[in-house]
């Protein structure tokens, strides 16, 4: 059954004639108001209807709500409405019964999603609930790539995932900041987390910070400035504390010689 629903989901997906908002309603309302499939329009315009059902289902339709993204100055409208029908369905699912408990579901739901928001992302993609991001088109994801619970990436200035990056629970990524004096003022930087970098629990990487190749953000860390390759940086804001056992000879003598000089994650 399984097999099938996502089959026939992923065809709709390839067809450049299917109507991306038409096929939110109608997988949301599949899985959320079952009595209510088939006829949505209908329901919505029934005044024997409770006022708070008709929300509800009108809800379901991505044209019928705005998404924060749409208030930003640097949003490219056509391409965020573009791809907004399938984050308000990806958001959506996983605030339903079934999209909150069926975790292979949902990974295998949010890898068929996933090329069709972001602006590139490669093979075994593995995402878990409630992960979220401010445009979704400005992320480029690489192979066996993995983010778990509750993670923010913030693409309004680009994030380029390396191959085998893993995000762990509640993580932010940004690339944007906004002026001390000026709350209106923002500057956009890519952020990129290289190869076989980790970023683990309640972690931050600031906008425009580059993590180096095997490097690591540890947890509760704030990364305000770039992580060099194989190096593990803690704290805030983050400063290199050791370099992995794994590292390529020199990276190790490279940490001693900033310690000796009292500037280690400088």
């Amino acid at each position: 059954m399984t097999d099938r629903w996502l089959g026939a989901l992923e065809e709709r997906l390839r067809d450049p004639a299917t109507d991306r908002a038409d096929l939110c309603r109608d997988t949301l309302l599949e899985l959320a108001c079952p009595t209510y499939a088939g006829r949505w329009a209908e329901a919505v315009a029934d005044e024997a209807l409770p006022m708070g059902t008709r929300l509800a289902l009108a809800a379901l339709d991505p044209r019928h709500v705005t998404l924060e993204p749409e208030y930003y100055g640097d949003c490219d409208q056509p391409r965020f409405q573009r791809v907004k029908p399938l984050l308000w369905l990806w958001y959506s699912f996983d605030r339903l019964p079934i999209g909150g408990q069926a975790v292979g579901l949902g990974v295998r739901l949010r890898r068929a999603l996933a090329p069709h928001i972001f602006r590139s992302v490669g093979r075994n993609f593995k995402c878990f609930q409630h992960v979220e991001f401010s445009f979704g088109y400005n992320l480029e994801v690489g192979d066996d790539v993995v983010v778990h619970r509750h993670v923010l990436l913030d693409d309004r200035g680009g994030i380029r995932l390396g191959h085998r990056v893993s995000i762990s629970d509640y993580a932010n990524i940004y690339s944007h900041t906004h002026s001390i004096v000026e709350q209106v003022d923002v500057t956009n930087a890519q952020t990129v987390l290289a190869d076989d970098v980790r970023v683990t629990y309640h972690a931050t990487v600031l906008a425009g910070v580059h993590v180096g190749a095997n490097g690591m953000v540890g947890a509760m860390a704030v990364a305000t400035k770039d992580v060099r390759p194989y190096h593990v940086n803690v704290g805030i804001p983050a400063k290199s504390v050791r370099v992995k056992p794994n590292a390529p000879a020199g990276a190790e003598d490279r940490l001693r010689t900033a310690t000796d000089r009292g500037t280690a994650g400088s």
